[in-house]
């Protein structure tokens, strides 16, 4: 893969898992990072480990004036991104749909898809002021596919590819918008689902090595694009 400049990266649910170990290696490779997460301490971990000059907040995505003010930092120390990676998500627990309580139903919504459209309109204005970035919308396996006992999650990330189409046909030229299927990694969320066989897969410090070139690469010919991690 052709090695790409390193650029600003804002990364959404960057606290753990997949999230904190995009961090880390879009940092390795010199790229400028923030992110967000609602977990305070992990949060402060994080920017005590890497420092100056990224940028790390708690934030709930789902509060869109929060959000808002996160942008403005971000935009006013490192710019607007070239890359924004919205990654955070929750999953149901397991169970059939007519089990699941409308609030947890509820919550699925406001994360997985109300925070990305927090996300992209905190951040969307500076980029396109700036001609240029690429908006990375995480969908799934699940975002192309279905299981049982999953379906909140599923008609989440299905939302996802198909409001990834749609804003990409909004963006003017230099930008884009692609829905990026992370594939399948050994995270607590798919332990959740798939119990101790989600060993058999990649860690996320596995995957991040071929996962955030693939990211670090994308660009406006790419957009509207559906793309799977390699």
């Amino acid at each position: 893969m052709i090695a790409v400049p390193a650029g600003i990266v804002c990364i959404t649910g960057c606290s753990r898992g997949l999230g904190r170990a995009m961090v880390l290696e879009f940092a390795r490779l010199g790229w400028k990072v923030a992110g967000c997460a609602r977990t305070a301490e992990a949060i402060a971990t994080l920017a005590e480990e890497l420092g100056n000059p990224h940028i790390f907040q708690a934030v709930d995505v789902t509060e869109d004036a929060a959000m808002h003010t996160f942008a403005k930092t971000v935009i006013d120390n490192l710019g607007a991104p070239s890359l924004l990676v919205n990654n955070a998500a929750l999953i149901n627990a397991n169970a059939p749909l007519k089990d699941i309580s409308s609030e947890e139903f509820a919550d699925i919504l406001a994360v997985n898809l109300g925070g990305v459209h927090n996300s992209i309109r905190a951040f969307l204005p500076a980029m396109e002021d700036a001609g240029r970035g690429v908006i990375v919308n995480f969908s799934s396996y699940w975002g192309r596919s279905t299981a049982p006992e999953v379906a909140p999650y599923c008609a989440t990330k299905w939302a996802i590819e198909g409001l990834t189409q749609s804003l990409s046909q909004e963006l003017p030229d230099g930008l884009a918008a692609v829905a990026f299927n992370p594939g399948i990694i050994d995270t607590d969320m798919l332990r959740s689902c798939f119990g101790e066989t989600a060993r058999g897969y990649h860690s996320p410090e596995e995957w991040v090595r071929t996962a955030v070139p693939a990211l670090a690469s994308l660009g406006p010919t790419d957009n509207g694009s559906s793309v799977t991690a390699p």
